[in-house]
Parts: C-alpha cells; structure tokens; sequence
C-alpha cells in the first residue's frame, strides 16, 4: 500500500513539474514573442519615421533647389537632363528642342533677354560646370547639340561615357567686367594685337566661367587660354557690355620644344640653336625708326646671319615682318638658300623695310644643324661695290673693246690682251649670262635648265628642290616657290589680313560679294565685319562700320 501510494505520489510531483515547465516555457515564448512584436513595431516605427525624415529633407532640397533656381533664372525655373551631341558651332552657343522654346517662352524668358544655361555633368564624381547660350531651337528631342568649345570644357578626353548625359538649368547672369586669362604656354603674347583677337573671339561667346578654357587660333597656330578669375561673379555675361582683360604669363612652361615662340634676338649678340630636319627655329628682332632712316638713307645695313657648325648639314633663313609672325618656305619678305653658312642683308633697296619687329626663321633643311644666328647694324658704303668694275673718269684714253671678254682695254695694250684673255679666260654663253670665267673656273659654273640662274654644281640639288618642287597651298593651287610666296603674299584666300574694322588678323577670304564693298578693296570678312553698326561720334545715330567715313562726309562735312 505505501509502495503505491509513494509512487501515486511521485507520479503527481512529475506531474506538477512538467505542468510547471511547460507554463514557464510557455510564459517565456510569450514573452520573446511580445518582445519581438515590440522591436518589430519599433523598428517599423523607426523606418516610417526615417522616411518622413527622408521626405522631410527631401522636399527641404527640393525647396531649396527651386528657390536657387528661382534666384538663377531671376524667376524662371528650367532645368532638364539631355543626351549631348557635338556639332562643328562656334563660341559657346548651343542648340536646345523646339519644345524648351515652348516652356521657356510661357515663362517669359524672351523678355528678359538673351538666354543664358548653366550646364553641369557629374561623372565618377567629378562635377564640370560651364555656361552657355542658345543659337536656336533645332535639336532633337531628349538631345542637346554642343559646339567645340562647351564639349571640351566639359567633357575630357579620357571621359568614356556611353551616352553622355548633361543637366541644363535656365540662369541670369551679370554683365562682365573684367577677366583674367592665362596661356597654356608661351608665345600668345607674341601675337600683334592679341588683345583684339581675344576680342573677336569673345564677340563669339555669350558667356565665360571660371576654368573654362579658351582656344585662339592665328592662322596655322593654336593656343589655349584658362579663365583665372572673373567680375563681379564667377560666371558673367560677355554680351554687350567692355569687359578689362588681362593676360598673365604661363606659371609652367612645357618642357616639350615649341616651334611657334619668338626666342629674342639682340643686336651684335649671336644666340645658339639646334633644329631638326623639317623643323623651324623663330627669333625676333626690332627696328626703330632712327635705324630704319639710316638704312634708307644707305649709312647702315641690317645683316642677319647664320653660321652652321656642322659640315653637311644645312639649314634655310626666312624673315618676315609682323604681321607674319612665322616665316616659311611658302610665306616670307626674304630668304637666303645659300649652303652652309649664310647672310642676309636688309639694305636701302628693301622698300618694303619700315619700323616694327621682325621675325627670323630657321629651318632644318638636312639633317640635324647646330648654328649661331645674330642680327647685326653695320655701317654701310655709297662707294664702289665689290665685284664692279672701277670706270675711268679720264675720257681722253684711247680703248678698245676685247672681242673675247667684251671689256675695254687701252689700244696700246688690246693686241697682248687678247692673247692672254682668250688663252686664260671663257665667256659663258649661256643666254643672258656672259660672265667672265678663269678656264678653271668654267667647269664649277652651270645654269638651271628651268629658271637660267647660275649656281655651283653643289648647290644645284637644293636649289631644285627649294625652288621648283611644286608647293600645295592650302586653298587647293600648286606653285612652284616663287609664285606661291606671292600667290600666298597677295592672293591666296587663306592669307592672314588686318581687318581694317576689327584690327584682328584674321582670314581674307574670298572677294566681297557686295560690288560696292570690292570696289573699296574689302575682303570677304572686312565686307561682314563692316557691316556691324555703330553710333556716329557727331549725331549718334548707327552707322554700318563700312559706311562711316561716307556718313561722315555727307552728313556733316568731315573728311576722314
């Protein structure tokens, strides 16, 4: 009975235990349960609350945003994100779809006046900004067409992008006043008038920025220009407005070889160089009036100078007065093909000689040359000149002509002459030539077939090159090299000119269209440029360029 009443007891007390575990277990599932519900809501609430949040900001940036953009736009918000197109433009204008003239012409854009954009690209975290202009309203749809200038500053080279992509915001800007500009090397401040051709270029642009960088070209030369820093903002309007431009010198200068900068020369002091075949050196010198006078007058000569140090190497001499900056094979005032070494001499003679700077090329005609080149003034002679006959101022003595070498000698003497001229000395028969030779000579005297001129047989080869290989010019005409250095001087419609309204050098085209404006001898450009307007300094009223000095006689009297 106790054995059964124990393990009735026993079997109660496990009994008991287990109820007990399974309610604790059962009291802790609920538990963990109600605490996960917990962290659940918790964190539910953290999220929604994190997107309010994130709303919150969200729409704070985008107020923000829209009030910068009101600000910009001076009221007007337009922005949208176009796929860029290149197109062969110029300046900085670019091409927008006919439907942003819609949007921007509900705004009333128009009526403030000319539109300006700013236009950014962020790639691989490298944020570009630039600005531009409108040119018209053409583009295509979901596209923006770029010219030269805004896609380089843009977009790099080394930028891979599969569409490239650019955001477009609609800005005022303020009308600039000053700009600082800096080459990317040297030589620009070489250029004559270099302040005017920045300013035919900015009559291309409507805007700059900073770090946007510049491209001038002068003729076959480019260079590169960095806008440093701008007033009164950091990007400003160039349209209609003066605008003070600095240029500040090149901090770094490229370790590469430049062959387009004017190395200066000294008088009497001799510069050292090496050019390789095919390659040009430039130096510059300057003549004041007093020395131009002097030349005129023939007291002084001008003798530029080349002496080469290496024996079969050679070299070429061109000189040109600026304008022409970069003297050459098909574009120069003088030149010396002499082998070795040789000299050029600016004399009285040279009418074209006046004050100014000019400019000395060397070039590299066979292989590669070390020379010394210097620009001496040496005091000239109005006497006899070496190789000329002195004439006799008697005119009594008796004389007889040599029939051999044509001089004439005393009759007294004439028979003894004759015998010693034709036993010792050749004319050259050559057409035109007639010089007298020593027999020993006459073999090292020989005439090109194609232009007559006398040379030594080592000078034969280079002057067939030089002179009669035929030269392209760029317009598409192939001269050989005398015709194509006047071809290029006077005729070419490539040739760079000083426009007479612009002061820039620039391109002179074909002949003006208009006959009255080829009738006054304008170019193609100066008949385009001179048709901007001005006002009259005496009624202020606005004149075509071209027809000012006509203005001014007819109307108010003044002869220009």
């Amino acid at each position: 009975m106790d054995f059964e009443l124990r393990s009735a007891r026993e079997k109660l007390e496990r009994e008991q235990k287990e109820r007990k575990e399974r309610a604790k277990r059962k009291l802790e599932r609920e538990k963990k349960a109600k605490d996960a519900a917990i962290k659940q809501r918790e964190a539910i609430e953290a999220s929604q609350r994190a997107k309010r949040l994130d709303a919150i900001e969200a729409q704070t940036k985008a107020d923000q945003h829209m009030q910068e953009s009101l600000i910009a736009g001076g009221g007007i918000v337009f922005e949208r994100v176009f796929q860029a197109v290149p197109f062969q433009g110029i300046g900085d204008k670019i091409k927008l779809p006919p439907s942003c003239f819609t949007e921007l012409s509900d705004q009333g854009a128009f009526d403030k006046g000319p539109l300006y954009f700013e236009l950014s690209v962020d790639y691989r975290d490298n944020k570009k900004t630039t600005h531009s202009g409108v040119l018209e309203f053409t583009a295509e749809d979901g596209t923006v067409s770029l010219p030269p200038h805004v896609w380089s500053n843009l977009f790099s080279a080394q930028d891979s992008m599969d569409v490239p992509l650019v955001q477009i915001r609609y800005v005022r800007l303020p009308k600039g006043s000053y700009a600082k500009l800096q080459p990317d090397n040297l030589g620009f401040s070489d250029l004559p008038n270099h302040k005017a051709i920045l300013e035919t270029i900015l009559r291309q642009h409507a805007t700059l920025s900073m770090d946007d960088v510049l491209s001038v070209s002068y003729g076959q030369v480019s260079y590169k220009l960095q806008v440093l820093e701008l007033k009164p903002a950091s990007s400003i309007s160039v349209l209609e407005t003066d605008i003070e431009v600095d240029i500040v010198s090149p901090e770094i200068v490229s370790d590469q070889p430049s062959h387009h900068v004017l190395r200066p020369l000294q008088f009497g002091k001799s510069e050292s160089g090496t050019v390789e075949e095919g390659q040009y050196d430039y130096y510059k010198f300057t003549l004041d009036e007093s020395t131009v006078e002097k030349v005129i007058a023939g007291d002084v000569k001008v003798i530029v100078k080349i002496d080469v140090e290496k024996d079969g190497a050679d070299t070429d001499l061109y000189v040109s007065k600026h304008p022409l900056l970069f003297p050459s094979l098909n574009q120069h005032e003088w030149s010396s093909h002499d082998v070795g070494s040789k000299t050029l001499i600016l004399e009285s003679k040279e009418r074209s000689l006046s004050s100014g700077t000019y400019s000395v090329g060397v070039y590299g005609f066979k292989g590669t040359v070390k020379y010394h080149v210097s620009v001496l003034v040496q005091e000239g002679s109005n006497g006899a000149k070496i190789g000329e006959r002195a004439v006799s101022s008697s005119s009594d003595v008796d004389t007889v002509e040599c029939r051999n070498c044509k001089h004439s000698i005393p009759s007294r003497s004439i028979a003894l002459h004759e015998v010693y001229c034709s036993r010792h000395n050749v004319v050259c028969n050559h057409l035109g030539c007639g010089i007298v030779l020593r027999v020993e000579e006459a073999k090292n005297h020989l005439h090109c077939e194609k232009c007559g001129q006398a040379l030594q047989p080592t000078e034969m080869e280079k002057h067939l090159k030089v002179f009669h290989e035929p030269l392209s010019c760029g317009c598409g005409i192939v001269l050989e090299k005398e015709q194509m250095v006047q071809h290029q001087a006077r005729d070419c419609p490539l040739r760079l000119i000083a426009c007479r309204f612009c002061g820039d050098m620039v391109e002179a085209g074909n002949a003006a269209a208009d006959v009255r404006d080829r009738m006054r001898g304008m170019s193609e450009h100066e008949s385009t440029c001179g048709s901007r307007t001005a006002p009259c300094d005496s009624c202020g009223r606005s004149v075509m360029l071209k027809d000012m000095d006509i203005h001014q006689i007819a109307v108010h009297g003044k002869s220009s």
